[in-house]
């Protein structure tokens, strides 16, 4: 007697029904759009609207008060670089100027912060205290400390006092440090290191306490002193950081005016004056006269310039790491 055997499968399983779902998942979508969409709004207005208004701004004269722009194409770039011969002469001085605050300023902080975070790691004791003297021109108000410093650099200041009480009369400026042109550019770069320095410091002490120990102790076996071990282990694996300090150095000294423009406002006779300052005195010194587009062209000159440096040190940092 044969004996039909049937066979059967596993019941498929009962999917659950996906309106539910896909109603749910638009609900999420909906909220999250709610939730950004002021964010992007703000973004659009008040960045890429922003950007495109200053971009076109550059290819056009305005003094900010008349109705209507009026179109120059690349005019302004060429009045900047060589065409104007009122604003051409000031934007050479003011480049010549921020090339030597560019080239000081990152040797400058890598020189001071470097030893300085060293020292520091390896204190034993009031580490933190010194830590957060080292830390205090950073988290002071900028405002105050410049206002601080040209009390400290006038003719009769305390530096003029000290030179002359310690036999060094030779070395005191009449004028004061800010009033003398051979000396008020070095004395603000000196500043700016100053400010520059702190951050710097942290950067490095991070890295520092962030080295392998036993490749300090290896070299030390192996009979390195510690010259030879700051020079040959530690400098090496603290390259990228210090591609970091330089690119910051470098982005202030560009961009910054801050200093300049509180402590001397591009003086004595425009040895102090850079780009950065010369760019807010297009735009907002100039009273009448029609300059925003000229101040909209050297500010997208100086973007152009930080590109061309971030992607520099960008290639660069890949290099040493």
């Amino acid at each position: 007697m044969a004996v039909d055997t049937i066979v059967k499968g596993p019941s498929p399983t009962r999917r659950a029904p996906v309106r539910g779902r896909t109603r749910y998942r638009r609900s999420e979508v909906a909220w999250g759009a709610a939730f950004v969409a002021p964010a992007v709004v703000l973004f659009a207005v008040m960045g890429a609207y922003t950007v495109g208004y200053g971009f076109s701004l550059s290819f056009a004269t305005w003094n900010g008060f008349t109705p209507n722009w009026r179109w120059v194409g690349l005019q302004n770039y060429a009045d900047l670089l060589w065409n104007d011969p009122t604003y051409a002469p000031r934007v050479h001085t003011a480049a010549r100027n921020t090339f030597w605050v560019m080239l000081a300023v990152p040797v400058l902080t890598v020189a001071v912060s470097f030893p300085l975070a060293i020292l520091l790691n390896s204190v034993r004791r009031l580490k933190t205290f010194l830590r957060s003297v080292y830390f205090l021109p950073q988290v002071t108000s900028g405002i105050a400390v410049y206002f601080a410093w040209m009390y400290v650099l006038q003719p009769d200041g305390a530096i003029n006092l000290l030179l002359g009480s310690v036999g060094l009369g030779s070395l005191q400026q009449p004028q004061g440090f800010l009033g003398n042109p051979s000396t008020a550019l070095p004395t603000l770069i000196v500043i700016t290191v100053w400010s520059s320095v702190p951050v710097s410091m942290m950067l490095y002490l991070a890295g520092l306490q962030a080295v392998d120990p036993t490749l300090v102790e290896a070299a030390r076996v192996d009979g390195a002193g510690p010259w030879h071990i700051t020079r040959h282990v530690i400098w090496p694996l603290l390259r990228p950081i210090t591609a970091i300090i330089v690119l910051l150095a470098l982005r202030d000294s560009l961009q910054g005016f801050q200093t300049f423009l509180i402590m001397t406002n591009g003086g004595p006779g425009n040895h102090t004056n850079v780009l950065g300052l010369e760019t807010y005195k297009l735009a907002f010194l100039s009273q009448l006269d029609p300059t925003l587009g000229l101040s909209s062209a050297l500010g997208w000159m100086l973007f152009v310039a930080a590109l061309i440096l971030a992607a520099v040190n960008l290639r660069a940092m890949r290099r040493v790491t």
